[in-house]
């Protein structure tokens, strides 16, 4: 990974030099790649990337965002190496806000400056540090609260303003948006995404349904960011009034729920909003679900 040191940051520790003799850390890596490309690759998605096409976007693609999500492994696995070896937790912290910003840069030269992955990086990033921090204790709730006691932790390298998109919205329209959902351990995963994953595996629902159904029920719930820097409060209202449709038709499992997807899907199209962030969150879902002990 490429290094962009920042004036008075720390220095990556020593320990990411024999990073690739962990095999912790390479395991947790290939399970956050793993996880960003099942998302992608989750096929038919409701105004996103996927298989077919590039949903409501006019800059992504499919090749493109497993592109970038091999290009994160690095990232990912230097997180997952610091959280196992730096206990102080405000030191553990501002490491991995660090290498987030070097991963980054990374995305971008990758993509060509295309944003493929940027809340992945910050969700994904705190999940894979707080799993790394205590490999015997993998429950989903469990990593979301470690993950969440870093994520309340002040980084004073991280800039006061990005100006990205996410960030602009959580401030017009009052919504935690990705670091609200950090600091709350995660509910839309733990309490959405993971109970309906379990939910369609157990009433026999093939792995692609249940993953989908999933995606929706965050969808349904979700202040999605995304949604309201692209359309506003009027876009995330009837975004999230769509997917409540589609899941009382029966979802993704019956034919009524599959019509009203197709139906749900041009609504996305013709809004032209995409939900990423429900998309992240279905990502940290089967990173954890793919880990859980």
């Amino acid at each position: 990974m490429t290094a962009v040191l920042e004036q008075n940051q720390p220095l990556a520790p020593t320990v990411l030099a024999a990073a690739s003799a962990d095999s912790l850390a390479n395991y947790l890596a290939d399970a956050v790649v793993t996880a960003l490309i099942d998302e992608v690759t989750l096929t038919p998605k409701p105004g996103l990337v996927d298989m077919r096409g590039r949903g409501a976007h006019r800059d992504l693609n499919w090749d493109l965002m497993c592109h970038s999500a091999w290009a994160l492994h690095p990232t990912f696995h230097a997180m997952a190496v610091a959280g196992q070896h730096i206990a102080d937790p405000q030191q553990l912290r501002e490491q991995i806000g660090l290498i987030g910003r070097q991963g980054e840069a990374v995305m971008m030269a990758a993509t060509g400056g295309v944003n493929t992955h940027r809340g992945a990086i910050w969700a994904l990033g705190l999940l894979v540090t707080a799993a790394a921090q205590d490999h015997n204790a993998l429950a989903p709730a469990t990593v979301a609260a470690r993950a969440a006691a870093l994520a309340w932790r002040h980084d004073r390298f991280a800039p006061a303003v990005t100006g990205n998109k996410g960030e602009l919205a959580c401030r017009q329209y009052s919504v935690d948006g990705a670091r609200g959902q950090a600091r709350a351990r995660f509910p839309h995963v733990i309490w959405v995404a993971l109970p309906w994953l379990e939910h369609c595996r157990n009433r026999g629902d093939d792995e692609n349904t249940a993953r989908l159904n999933a995606l929706l029920a965050v969808i349904a719930n979700l202040d999605d960011t995304c949604i309201l820097a692209r359309g506003g409060q009027a876009a995330l209202t009837a975004v999230q009034a769509g997917a409540l449709r589609v899941m009382a038709a029966g979802g993704a499992a019956s034919s009524d729920g599959r019509n009203a997807l197709q139906q749900f899907e041009q609504e996305l199209l013709t809004l032209h909003v995409s939900p990423g962030g429900a998309a992240d969150l279905l990502a940290a879902a089967l990173f954890l679900d793919s880990i859980r002990t």
